[in-house]
């Protein structure tokens, strides 16, 4: 019945904004960070914690084992748009005003075709000199031996994710915070909810229908209309564009 009801609210309406956390790319291959057996739950072979690690203060002061740990935990390049990824950009296609945004920063939104993405946490896929600015892409840094370095002037290059102890980009929370309060269809996906401020995003909805699927409960299923605990790839097969 839910994916019915999600099927018409779908079909109603024209503005929608899907905001998406790692369970949308969890049948990709890449691992959601926060579950159980997530890598926030792992200890590292190093003796630090994924939070230090990944943390602006870490890639200062020990930038090698950061990018040891960000090359092998965090980018997994052979990742694909799975069913999910791919419906929604149908749906832009198809002539539905879709608007993504993600704490995710694997980039798959993209590459599905999605064409408006605000990526809270920036991107593997962007990486830049900190000296003098040239931009790298993924695929740069992945095959670099220990510290990526600038083939222009030597500087390190740092990734365009936001690490522990910075601030998101003004810009993406601007970009992202108008897409939620602009929307009819607020569709919520893969997500606890559980990091801020990304989570608290969603009180500026002023639409109709908030759509949440998601494996497990979350403290916005009240909120929402439609409650779907399911893996998002399967629901979307069941969905026509």
């Amino acid at each position: 019945m839910s994916i019915t009801e999600l099927q018409k609210a779908i079909n109603k309406a024209q503005n929608i904004c899907v905001f998406t956390g790692a369970g949308i790319s969890c049948p990709s291959g890449i691992p959601d960070f926060r579950s159980a057996d997530g890598l926030y739950n792992e200890s590292d072979k190093s003796g630090y914690s994924p939070e230090e690690i990944i943390s602006h203060t870490f890639f200062k002061r020990h930038t090698a084992l950061f990018y040891e740990f960000y090359k092998s935990k965090m980018m997994y390049p052979a990742a694909k748009p799975n069913t999910a990824h791919i419906f929604f950009a149908e749906l832009e296609r198809c002539g539905k005003n879709v608007t993504v945004v993600t704490q995710n920063i694997d980039g798959l939104h993209s590459a599905a075709g999605s064409s408006i993405v605000y990526e809270l946490h920036g991107s593997v896929h962007r990486n830049y000199c900190m000296n003098c600015g040239k931009f790298f892409d993924g695929d740069y840094i992945y095959k670099s031996m220990g510290v990526p370095v600038c083939d222009g002037c030597g500087g390190t290059v740092k990734p365009d994710v936001v690490l522990y102890e910075e601030g998101l980009d003004d810009e993406t929370v601007t970009g992202a915070v108008k897409a939620i309060r602009n929307a009819d269809l607020l569709i919520i996906i893969g997500t606890s909810l559980a990091v801020y401020p990304a989570a608290s995003f969603l009180q500026y909805f002023r639409g109709e229908t908030i759509a949440l699927i998601n494996k497990s409960s979350t403290p916005f299923d009240s909120k929402a209309d439609i409650v779907i605990y399911d893996d998002v790839a399967k629901i979307t097969e069941h969905l026509v564009v």
